[in-house]
């Protein structure tokens, strides 16, 4: 029995000593630290060079360029405020007239950024920023602040050129590069003020260039990038590798993610030279109704693609009227720049000195053909009524057409739709008028017909619509 007692006296004493816990001892290390700097190696020893480089070239990036961006802050003008409540005059009883009665007001506060382009203090924002504002301020990256106003502002464009006082030319400017040299898949840097976060750093890809349609701007040509762009972001550049400003980020797509949009910096360095020298844009001006040109209409047109701008129409005594544009005519280059669609037309002529004298290459009737033109300004323009879209062609389209009333000639009037057909889901509708079919045009019912025999042989349809005040092209392949 005592033997046992000393046996199990002794397992206990060698348990308690071999327990790394039970008496207070001072540890040599309380964590890992890199070997770089510390007690051991990092966890990944080797790490390409490449990467190492490309982190470099990053942080080298950030440090040079973030001195030019700013933050904006906004407070807008009084405007009306519905009460959250309608109170009876009975209230004034109870209340004794403590709540507010007669007109309410509230003043919108608003985060932005921007970008110094000289050592004046000149800096581009987006227009939306600074908008109705009443006071703007502007803190640099020192964490000065100033106060602000607007030289200049672009609706259609949503680009802005703000201005600061400061007593020292600012030695850090924004360089900016050329965004026609961009392509899909290099690298993206934005530098904002996401929800406040000054000079916030997000790094992605150029995601597509050349968007266009997304009903932000009048004017569109969008850089889409993946770089993180949030709200506060607005007007803060968007850089290539090089820290060269490419694009003014402006939007978003708030149902989704990595979905910016930035305005390219070559459309913004026409409209902030003029909003510098006058405070205002003009525009080109040629004086024609555009469309796209679609599959179908490039072959009725006899084009191998289907590209360029179809001339759906030209105003009298119009740029392009005494150039000799004509309606039906394809422009496939302006000035020497090729013209993919209707949007890059529009585009190119808007961004053209007034007064500038330029060629334009068409189409017409099949065969190529160069004009000289001098661009008017869009100021001096008269407003263009807004051109709905319109639309198809009878009897086998589903038409029902008879002459124009009293003495009237160049059309036929399509008088009813047969519901279904190819002319209703073409979007033909009564009272539309029928004044060419495949460039041949109508004057009576007896060239409609005639006309429309031969279109339905070719297998190809376009057709002339004037609706209204507009005319549009219709095309249908009827093989």
């Amino acid at each position: 029995m005592a033997r046992q007692l000393a046996m199990a006296f002794l397992f206990i004493s060698l348990s308690l000593a071999l327990l790394p816990g039970c008496e207070k001892k001072e540890s040599g290390t309380l964590f890992n630290e890199s070997g770089r700097k510390g007690t051991v190696e990092a966890p990944v020893k080797d790490v390409p060079r490449d990467m190492l480089d490309t982190q470099q070239a990053f942080i080298n990036l950030v440090k040079a360029v973030t001195p030019s961006v700013v933050n904006i802050s906004t407070v807008s003008k009084k405007k009306p405020a519905r009460p959250m409540l309608e109170f009876s005059p009975f209230f004034d009883e109870f209340f004794g007239g403590a709540i507010p009665r007669g007109p309410q007001f509230k003043r919108d506060k608003s985060l932005g950024s921007g970008f110094i382009i000289n050592g004046d203090g000149y800096i581009v924002t987006n227009d939306h920023v600074v908008r109705d504002a009443e006071s703007i301020q502007v803190k640099l990256s020192n964490d000065k602040v100033y106060n602000a106003r607007v030289v200049g502002s672009d609706q259609k464009t949503d680009l802005a050129v703000i201005k600061i006082d400061s007593k020292e030319p600012l030695r850090t400017t924004a360089v900016l590069g050329d965004s026609d040299k961009l392509q899909v898949g290099q690298w993206a840097i934005a530098i904002g003020n996401p929800f406040g976060l000054d000079r916030t750093v997000t790094v992605g890809v150029i995601s597509a260039t050349g968007r266009s349609g997304m009903g932000i701007e009048t004017y569109e040509d969008f850089i889409q990038t993946d770089a993180s762009i949030n709200p506060g972001n607005s007007g803060g550049p968007l850089l290539n590798i090089h820290g060269e400003v490419v694009g003014i980020n402006t939007a978003i797509v708030a149902a989704g993610q990595g979905i910016g949009f930035a305005i390219p910096v070559n459309m913004a360095k026409n409209v902030v030279s003029q909003l510098l020298r006058k405070g205002k844009v003009s525009r080109g001006w040629l004086g024609v109704s555009i469309q796209p040109v679609t599959s179908a209409l490039a072959e009725s047109f006899g084009l191998k693609t289907a590209t360029g701008a179809l001339i759906s129409d030209v105003m009298a005594d119009s740029p392009a009227a005494k150039g000799g544009v004509r309606q039906g005519d394809v422009v496939t280059r302006f000035n020497g720049k090729e013209i993919k669609d209707s949007k890059q037309l529009q585009l190119v002529v808007a961004g053209t000195p007034a007064n500038s004298r330029v060629t334009v290459e068409l189409v017409r009737e099949g065969k190529p053909l160069t004009l000289s033109l001098t661009i008017g300004n869009a100021d001096n323009a008269a407003t263009a009524a807004n051109r709905p879209e319109s639309a198809p062609v009878d009897n086998w389209l589903g038409l029902a057409v008879e002459e124009l009333p009293g003495n009237q000639r160049g059309g036929v009037l399509v008088v009813d739709v047969e519901q279904g057909s190819i002319a209703a889901e073409g979007g033909i509708k009564p009272g539309d008028i029928i004044q060419a079919i495949n460039q041949r045009r109508i004057l009576n019912l007896s060239d409609y017909s005639a006309s429309l025999q031969q279109a339905r042989k070719r297998g190809a349809v376009a057709l002339l619509v004037r609706r209204g005040n507009s005319s549009l092209y219709f095309a249908f392949d009827v093989r």
